[in-house]
């Protein structure tokens, strides 16, 4: 069963889901949503309850915009900021598993952003999933969004469809030469942007989701536990698992953490 917990981004708070994995991985992956539905869209719950069970701990979470309800998305450095701060939740979940991070179309894209930047948060990062990523915008061959590839260190897992306007998996082959080794493209036959197929077509709905969600699965199983050419930083702090739940748990250390950053730049 899923589980809630609210983060501080900036003293503002923002709401995050948890999925406890069946038959766990060690592995937790963090998942931004679109710029035009949240965390409890049903594409959403769907990938982030078919993971939990095939064995990934799952931690979904709203932008400020749609916590809000808000049409327009915040600013590049407020979704990254908010990103930042989601990862520090979703690490303190279970603190010794491998994290990644990614998310759909927009989230995916922030995602990219902040591991491309690197810093204190993503230090230990093992991997990207990103799904439906926005490579360029509708009706052109090339975007700024291919920008936010560059300098990454850790490996790419693309899902992709062959319909989707926003970019098709043979635009994303093209880059796997410059990107960390691992790194792949799942093509959805038929997709579209959220990996809609033909109702005509050879696989149903369910099939063709099951077939995304096994091979993400697997995908994860198989990434190394941390990129050898990521810096090594200083981690964070580790709390106790124990009396707290998760959520609070995540919660907490996310307060601490923001309020000692506070205190710094004030000194």
């Amino acid at each position: 069963m899923s589980e809630r917990f609210r983060f501080d981004v900036d003293g503002e708070k923002l709401t995050a889901i948890v999925y406890p994995a069946h038959k766990p991985l060690g592995s937790t992956l963090l998942l931004g949503h679109g710029a035009s539905a949240g965390q409890r869209d049903r594409f959403m719950v769907d990938y982030a309850t078919g993971l939990a069970e095939r064995g990934v701990l799952v931690v979904t979470y709203d932008f400020p915009f749609m916590e809000h309800e808000r049409r327009r998305p915040d600013s590049s450095d407020v979704l990254a900021a908010c990103c930042r701060a989601a990862i520090v939740a979703a690490r303190q979940c279970r603190p010794k598993n491998r994290i990644f991070i990614g998310g759909k179309s927009l989230g995916g894209r922030i995602a990219a952003q902040v591991a491309a930047a690197g810093g204190d948060e993503v230090y230990d990062l093992a991997g990207l999933v990103l799904l439906g990523y926005p490579l360029h915008p509708v009706g052109k061959r090339a975007g700024s969004a291919a920008r936010h590839l560059d300098g990454l260190r850790v490996p790419v897992l693309f899902v992709q469809g062959t319909r989707d306007p926003f970019g098709t998996p043979d635009d994303l082959h093209d880059l796997l030469g410059a990107l960390p080794k691992g790194s792949e493209v799942h093509a959805v036959s038929g997709g579209d942007h959220s990996f809609s197929v033909p109702k005509r077509g050879t696989q149903t709905q369910g099939e063709v989701r099951a077939e995304i969600l096994d091979d993400v699965a697997r995908w994860i199983a198989a990434a190394p536990a941390v990129a050898k050419a990521q810096p090594k930083v200083k981690a964070t702090p580790r709390v106790r698992a124990r009396p707290q739940p998760t959520a609070a748990r995540a919660a907490s250390h996310v307060r601490d953490r923001l309020r000692s950053r506070r205190r710094s730049a004030g000194a």
